[in-house]
């Protein structure tokens, strides 16, 4: 394994850069918003995609990756309970019973499978 040394505090330098980048990105859009009245038509319909996408993002690897690759075969606990519970919160749209029916799942597909 290479080593790697960051000497004389390059590494806070590093820190320090990616913290005001961070900033400087996020204050672009508020500044940017800043010059209109309001936010156009078109960037509040992307806008609403937001949230669903970035839910995805954090779920769908959870599910579908295992042992360090893709796992779709049938020993994959997760991704059944998972289905099981967006298909609950389709029919239902109650996050109580999708929560409850997808970590139900969960425990008895893991004692199921073991």
């Amino acid at each position: 394994m290479p080593q790697t040394d960051f000497g004389g505090g390059t590494l806070w330098l590093i820190i320090l850069a990616a913290g005001v980048g961070t900033y400087l990105i996020r204050l672009s859009f508020i500044a940017l918003f800043g010059l209109f009245d309001e936010v156009p038509e078109r960037v509040e319909r992307a806008l609403r995609f937001v949230p669903a996408a970035v839910l995805s993002a954090l779920v769908a690897p959870q599910l579908l990756y295992a042992d360090g690759g893709v796992s779709l075969s049938p020993d994959n606990a997760r991704l059944f309970a998972g289905a099981l519970a967006a298909l609950v919160a389709w029919r239902t749209e109650d996050i109580l019973a999708t929560l409850a029916v997808g970590m139900g799942a969960m425990w008895l597909l893991s004692f199921a499978l073991a």
